[in-house]
């Protein structure tokens, strides 16, 4: 059974930081796809960064380029977003997702964790 548990969260002020973090359990995580998605009040979910199984090719939603950086510890089973210049339009519940093993940064994702709030006040 796959668990994927998110960290980090919480309030900050504009131009401030935070880093998430996921853990990971229950599948060989150094083979599959990582990626962070973000759903705001109304408002669709979207992927903002994804990291393919090595860690060479990373991905991003245009609002976060420059912002966001998202890394991988395949020793750790652990994927982390960190998240600078923050704004208030990045507020939102930000969950991890496991895709397919050597899968696409694209998608399917078929795992995810319960999600943490990001809130960033003006």
């Amino acid at each position: 059974q796959v668990h994927l548990v998110e960290s980090g969260g919480g309030l900050v002020q504009a131009g401030g930081s935070l880093r998430l973090s996921c853990a990971a359990s229950g599948r060989p995580f150094s083979i599959y796809a990582m990626g962070w998605f973000r759903q705001a009040p109304g408002k669709d979910r979207e992927l903002v960064a994804a990291i393919d199984w090595s860690g060479s090719s990373t991905r991003y939603t245009d609002p976060v380029k420059g912002r966001f950086t998202l890394s991988r510890d395949n020793a750790k089973s652990t994927v982390y977003l960190q998240m600078n210049s923050l704004k208030p339009e990045d507020t939102a519940v930000y969950s991890c997702a496991m895709g397919r093993p050597y899968g696409s940064i694209t998608g399917p994702y078929d795992y995810w964790g319960q999600g943490t709030q990001v809130t960033v006040s003006s």
